[in-house]
């Protein structure tokens, strides 16, 4: 089990944002839990200085471009991209530095899978340069992935059968549990025994982090399968909850255990 930073990015500044609230026909409805007067290249620096690779960068919305490029900038080949990645721009997102370009909106149309879209861009970049963003809300039986900054339901369920599929196109799973997300109430241990129970590729879980405690629950219910994303409850993103110092000692904990090194 691995700590896979992320940085947020809105307006051009990292934040921490309650994703729920993040919708294009109500901007008053935004939720901001922390906005940085640091630069995204602080975060991705300290990032690389403590050997954190394979963690996200996240474009919610358009006007964020320069400030992912300012964090791939500090961590080349350390970062993944994400957020309006298409078919027409990813190999660029990799030229400026990103080791991977996660998507998922661009491969959804009118709520379905769209194979083709997603088989060209895995064949454009390589299946091991691709991660799908497979992040859900509940939905009567079951969880079902959003798109569109996780405003609109698709009729795609998050099931055994659709984590074995999906996983012959991409290299990694970044799975945020929407509903949960940026909220600071706990983690989503259901979502997190289903994708311990199916997932074949390296896959990260995100939402609800709040105490150490949780972590612990990761990584015993997700059987050591899963990593781990931790935003708003970090002391760095102004949260209370854990400190940045603490799940990175975690991470070596594991890495070392795991015969990983540091």
């Amino acid at each position: 089990m691995r700590f896979r930073p992320c940085i947020d990015l809105h307006g051009g500044r990292v934040k921490q944002i309650v994703g729920s609230t993040l919708r294009d026909d109500r901007a008053d409805a935004l939720r901001i839990n922390f906005a940085s007067d640091f630069p995204p290249s602080y975060y991705a620096s300290l990032y690389r200085r403590d050997n954190l690779p394979g963690g996200h960068v996240i474009m919610l919305g358009p006007g964020n471009e320069e400030a992912a490029a300012d964090a791939l900038k500090a961590w080349p080949g350390g970062m993944q991209v994400g957020g309006g990645i298409t078919a027409d721009n990813a190999a660029q997102w990799l030229d400026r530095g990103a080791s991977h370009v996660i998507v998922t909106s661009h491969v959804f149309h009118h709520g379905h899978l769209d194979e083709d879209r997603l088989r060209r861009l895995r064949d454009l970049v390589g299946r091991r340069r691709l991660v799908l963003d497979l992040s859900c809300r509940r939905r009567g039986d079951g969880y079902y992935v959003v798109t569109d900054r996780w405003q609109n339901f698709t009729e795609l369920r998050v099931s055994a059968a659709t984590l074995e599929k999906l996983a012959a196109s991409c290299d990694e799973f970044l799975v945020h549990a929407v509903d949960v997300e940026g909220k600071c109430m706990g983690v989503d241990a259901e979502l997190i025994g289903l994708l311990a129970a199916h997932v074949s590729i390296p896959t990260t879980y995100a939402g609800g982090v709040t105490t150490m405690d949780d972590l612990e629950l990761i990584r015993t219910a997700g059987r050591g399968r899963l990593d781990v994303t931790v935003g708003s409850a970090l002391d760095i993103f102004g949260g209370s909850g854990i400190t940045y110092q603490e799940v990175v000692d975690f991470h070596r904990r594991q890495q070392k255990d795991e015969g990983g090194g540091s």
